[in-house]
């Protein structure tokens, strides 16, 4: 996995120093989409084409740090497969992002937004299924500080949170056919799950707690 990730990430390379060197390629890139899928946001050349690699390469590094530095890094053995699936996904979730807006540059118009949905639903899926078999750390999960000082609480916090990101993602997807709401359909799914569960993980601990 670590190969594929860092192959992927090398490919990108590639890409920018070809299309960096090519007259053709515009100086200013369009590099940002408003939610309606139009462009309103542009970079020079050199940034637009270096810096989402840059970006990967840089996270790269810090997925193969986390695992050796986090106090609870014995865990990691336990999830290692979804933590790794984890890493190539966010890098081709990435390097997707960077494909669409070479092509935006080159001349190839699309829906941004609706190009964008269904990546983002497969993304946040994975989060599920990594958030449902993730141990207790201090770096991948829900972590507050009541998952945290109890592998019962974080267990139970993260069997509901896979299921839940799951059906946020699946719900995202409704973006397909409402594009101008497309982003309020995920965003607001992952972020109201996100809130329930710190709660949730709260009363968790205090049902523990009276045990």
């Amino acid at each position: 996995m670590k190969y594929l990730t860092l192959g992927i990430i090398v490919f990108s390379f590639i890409l920018a120093l070809g299309f960096y060197q090519s007259a053709c390629f515009p100086q200013k890139m369009a590099s940002h989409w408003n939610i309606q899928g139009e462009v309103d946001g542009y970079l020079p050349k050199f940034w637009g084409l270096f810096l989402m690699p840059v970006i990967s390469l840089i996270l790269f590094f810090l997925f193969l740090l986390v695992p050796k530095i986090d106090p609870l890094k014995e865990n990691y053995k336990n999830f290692r497969k979804y933590y790794e699936g984890f890493m190539i996904l966010l890098t081709v979730f990435f390097f997707y992002i960077y494909s669409l807006t070479i092509l935006w540059n080159i001349g190839v118009r699309f829906n941004m937004t609706k190009a964008m949905v269904p990546a983002m639903s497969v993304f946040f899926f994975y989060i599920g299924i990594l958030v449902e078999n993730a141990k207790r750390n201090w770096f991948v999960g829900i972590r507050t500080p009541w998952t945290l000082s109890s592998d019962s609480v974080w267990d139970k916090t993260h069997k509901l949170g896979g299921k839940l990101f799951k059906a946020a993602s699946i719900l995202g997807l409704l973006g397909l056919f409402f594009p101008d709401y497309a982003f309020f359909f995920m965003i607001f799914s992952v972020v109201a799950v996100s809130l329930y569960l710190i709660i949730y993980s709260y009363l968790v601990f205090k049902q523990f707690s009276k045990e």
